[in-house]
């Protein structure tokens, strides 16, 4: 744990949550395998089990697009400080082939690894809560749709949601992820299927209302993303408005009309409205809308990262 502490220290939080490469990991983590429920391929995950014999939260933190189960992760660290039980599943690996990125054998390998927590650790089944940074938070939301298990949290920080408009996007960028969707939706780089991508994509998956009215969701984004980033706001505040929707949510408060997620985009700002949050996680919020109970967004200043601070402890003491 020592030897992983002194690693990122030299590393930025976006170098941190944007390396695919392998990671450090401490010897209290271990490893094993999973097979399988759907076609019984072995899926590897690092996982940290709680002492003592009382039941401790969960945290299953999902690796970004273009990683693995093996790739650094900073979480590891404060779970294994603060005895939680700890997963971080492979789910198919990188999301450049057509098992992986939202596919039913991904999002039942992030299942099917839960299943093996509830069994194997001593989890408090009240205090269950996924996270993830942009492919990880990609997986997050895909979790929140299509998930059996009861949950209490889920933070998606710097997410993708529509998998079609990133396309375009990256396209626009050139960046690799789009040539990434192509392989997803076709096994191909010189065609797209964009029903496929559609289809794997959580802004278009209805959204489970009964078994998530107990659960907290969290969207985060940085204003500066799109920008010094590879994923434009628009993605997670499109994702905010269309959950919201979901729920039926009547008051417009509730809701970012059109022309302010155009000049949070447009301007990174927006006018008149007060910094509310100057602590949170470290960062100033630019934005934030929690009317309806349940589902939060806050647009923090910064880029495509997950913030530096106690995040966790500010989860579970909700």
């Amino acid at each position: 744990m020592l030897v992983l502490s002194i690693y990122y220290l030299n590393l930025s939080a976006q170098e941190v949550w944007d390396d695919k490469s392998q990671g450090l990991w401490p010897i209290e983590a271990q490893k094993t395998w999973i097979s399988s429920s759907m076609d019984h391929e072995m899926q590897a995950i690092y996982y940290y089990k709680s002492v003592g014999e009382r039941p401790q939260p969960l945290i299953i933190s999902l690796h970004t697009w273009s990683g693995d189960y093996r790739q650094r992760d900073p979480l590891i660290s404060y779970c294994i400080a603060h005895n939680i039980n700890y997963i971080h599943p492979d789910f198919r690996g990188p999301n450049n082939n057509p098992k992986a990125g939202g596919s039913a054998y991904a999002i039942q390998d992030i299942d099917d690894a839960i299943s093996w927590a509830l069994n194997n650790l001593a989890v408090d089944v009240r205090d269950i809560h996924v996270v993830g940074v942009s492919g990880g938070a990609f997986a997050t939301l895909l979790t929140y749709m299509k998930s059996k298990h009861s949950i209490k949290s889920f933070s998606a920080f710097v997410g993708i949601y529509n998998l079609e408009d990133w396309y375009y996007e990256s396209l626009g960028r050139g960046t690799p992820y789009a040539t990434h969707i192509s392989l997803l939706t076709t096994n191909s780089t010189d065609a797209i299927n964009f029903e496929e991508a559609r289809r794997r994509s959580p802004y278009f998956m209805k959204t489970p209302i009964a078994l998530r009215k107990e659960s907290c969701l969290n969207f985060y984004c940085g204003i500066d993303d799109g920008y010094t980033g590879s994923v434009p706001i628009t993605q997670t505040l499109e994702m905010y408005n269309k959950v919201v929707d979901d729920f039926e949510v009547t008051d417009e408060g509730a809701f970012l009309k059109q022309e302010d997620i155009y000049t949070l985009l447009k301007r990174r700002t927006l006018s008149g409205f007060a910094v509310i949050e100057k602590a949170f996680m470290g960062r100033d919020i630019i934005y934030k809308n929690s009317i309806f109970p349940g589902v939060t967004v806050r647009v923090f200043k910064g880029g495509h990262e997950m913030p530096e601070g106690d995040f966790i402890q500010e989860i579970l003491k909700k």
